[in-house]
C-alpha cells in the first residue's frame, strides 16, 4: 500500500483464465503492471531457479520444524512424564509463535526491506532450536518452541512477500504451485528422517538435526538471496501506519474472505498433523516408520495436486473454480473420515482411514496456493503486511485446532474428524459468502478511491 495520507484509485489485475469469472483481484494501485523491474528484481528473475530453491527452503522450514518432530511425540510424553495433551502444546506453541511473529516481521519487511529481518529471524531460530534439544521439562520445551516459532516466522512471511515483489497475476499463482513442489519435499522426508533419527537416538536428536538445517539455510540466505524491495517502494511510517495498513486489508471483504478460507483449510490440515501420530500409532498400532511412510505418501499427494494446479489448471480455469473444487473435496473427505471413525460403517482398519486422509491432504494442493495468490494479488503495495495477515490467520486457527483433536483422549480419532469437518464447512462458507466467486471481476472490486 502507499504511504499514509496518499490516495490511489482502485483498479484491476486480470488473469488470462477462461470464463467470465476469471480470477481477478483488485487493490490500491492495482493498475500497475506488476513489480517494478529494478536491477535486483530483474537479476532475481534471471536466476529464477536459484531464487525458487532459496524460497522453497524458507517455506520448508515450518513443516521441517513440525513434521520431523511428529514421530517422537509419543516418546516425549514418556521422557518428560507429561500427558499427550500437554505434549501436543509443544506443536501449538510453535504454531502460535509462527503466527504472532509474522505480524511483526511482515510490516518490518515493508519498512526495512526483506533481507535484514529475514537474517535476524534465522539466527534467533537456530539458537532457539538448539536450546529445545536441552529442555528438561515439557513446560520449558513449550516455551522454547514458542520462541522457535516466533523466529521461524521470518522465513514464512518474507518468502511470500518476495514472491509478490517478483511476480504478478497468473505468473505468481504458478510460482506458488512450483514453490509447493520444493517446499512439499519437506513434509515427505521430515517424518522419514524423524523416524530414522529415533532408531539411533532419542527425541532430542531431532532438534539437533533441525539446528544444523537452520544454520545451513541461514548461510544460503545470506549468500544467495538479494534484496527484492527497493528503497523507493518501502514504507516510512511506524507502528501506526502498519496498523492502518492491516486494518485496510482486514476490512477488504474479498481479501478477508480468502484469508479466512485459507486459514480454516490450513486448520483442517493441522488437525491431521497434530492428531495423526496418535491415530496411526496408538489407535491402529502402526510403527513410527509406518506412520512416516503414510505421512510421506499424503505429502506426495499434496505436492502432485499442487503441480496439477500450477501446470494444467491455472490459465485454463479460474483460480476461484479450482479453489472451489479443492474445498469441496476437503469437505467430502472430512465427512467420510467422521463416518468411518465414529463407527457408522462398523469397525474399519487403517487402510480406509489412511485413504480418506490421503484425499484430504491432496486437496490442499488446490486450496493453499490459490488462496494465497488471490489474496496477494489484491495487495501489490503491502505484500509484507498482507503476507503476515495470511500466515497469522492460518497459524492461529491451526493452533486452536491442535489441542481440540486430543480433547477426548488418545484412543479415538473422532475429534480429529469433527475438527476437520467443521473447518471445511466454515472455509467453504467464507469462500462463498465473502469472496463470492460467481461475481464478475468488476463486482468484486471496491468502487471509488480508498485511503491506504
Amino acid at each position: 500500500m502507499p504511504e499514509s495520507g496518499q490516495k490511489t484509485t482502485q483498479g484491476h489485475i486480470t488473469e488470462t483464465a477462461s470464463g467470465p469469472d476469471t480470477a481477478t483481484a483488485a487493490g490500491p494501485a492495482a493498475t500497475a503492471p506488476g513489480p517494478a523491474a529494478t536491477p535486483a528484481v530483474a537479476a532475481a528473475r534471471r536466476t529464477g531457479l536459484l531464487v525458487t530453491l532459496v524460497l522453497g527452503g524458507l517455506t520448508a522450514l515450518p513443516p521441517l520444524s513440525m513434521d520431523m518432530y511428529l514421530p517422537a511425540l509419543p516418546e516425549v510424553t514418556g521422557a518428560l512424564s507429561a500427558p499427550a495433551a500437554t505434549v501436543q502444546l509443544t506443536l501449538t506453541a510453535c504454531l502460535a509463535g509462527m503466527a504472532l511473529g509474522q505480524l511483526v516481521v511482515g510490516p518490518m519487511s515493508d519498512k526495512w526491506g526483506r533481507r535484514r529481518p529475514l537474517l535476524i529471524g534465522m539466527v534467533v531460530y537456530v539458537l532457539a532450536t538448539a536450546v529445545c534439544a536441552l529442555a528438561p521439562t515439557a513446560e520449558l520445551l513449550i516455551g522454547f518452541r514458542l520462541l522457535q516459532g516466533l523466529a521461524g516466522a521470518a522465513g514464512i512471511v518474507i518468502a511470500r512477500a518476495v514472491v509478490r515483489d517478483l511476480y504478478d497475476g497468473v505468473e505468481m499463482a504458478r510460482f506458488f504451485s512450483t514453490l509447493m513442489l520444493i517446499s512439499g519435499v519437506a513434509p515427505i522426508i521430515a517424518p522419514l528422517i524423524g523416524g530414522q533419527i529415533l532408531r539411533i537416538t532419542d527425541w532430542r536428536g531431532v532438534f539437533h538435526v533441525l539446528t544444523v538445517i537452520g544454520v545451513l539455510l541461514t548461510l544460503v540466505v545470506w549468500r544467495f538471496l538479494d534484496e527484492t524491495l527497493p528503497a523507493e517502494r518501502r514504507h516510512e511510517g511506524g507502528v501506526g501506519e502498519a496498523l492502518r495498513t492491516m486494518k485496510g486489508l482486514v476490512t477488504d471483504r474479498v481479501f478477508a474472505g480468502y484469508m479466512l478460507t485459507g486459514g480454516l483449510a490450513f486448520a483442517a490440515l493441522f488437525a491431521y498433523i497434530s492428531a495423526s501420530p496418535f491415530v496411526v500409532q496408538e489407535i491402529y498400532g502402526a510403527s513410527p516408520q509406518t506412520f512416516s511412510l503414510l505421512f510421506g505418501l499424503n505429502s506426495i499427494g499434496l505436492v502432485a495436486v499442487g503441480q496439477i494446479n500450477g501446470k494444467l489448471l491455472i490459465g485454463r480455469v479460474s483460480l476461484d473454480k479450482a479453489l472451489g473444487w479443492g474445498l469441496g473435496t476437503i469437505l467430502v473427505s472430512a465427512l467420510a473420515l467422521l463416518l468411518m471413525t465414529s463407527g457408522v460403517f462398523g469397525e474399519v482398519g487403517l487402510v480406509p482411514v489412511a485413504a480418506g486422509l490421503f484425499v484430504l491432504m491432496s486437496a490442499m494442493g488446490l486450496a493453499m496456493p490459490n488462496t494465497n495468490a488471490q489474496a496477494l494479488m489484491r495487495t501489490p503495495h503491502a505484500a509484507g503486511s498482507a503476507s503476515a495477515l495470511l500466515g497469522t490467520t492460518s497459524f492461529l486457527v491451526g493452533a486452536v485446532a491442535s489441542p481440540l483433536v486430543g480433547i477426548a483422549g488418545e484412543h479415538t480419532a473422532v475429534p480429529m474428524a469433527v475438527v476437520q469437518l467443521t473447518c471445511a464447512v466454515l472455509a467453504l462458507a467464507c469462500f462463498l459468502g465473502l469472496c463470492r466467486p460467481w461475481q464478475s471481476a468488476a463486482a468484486k472490486t471496491p468502487a471509488g478511491p480508498e485511503t491506504a
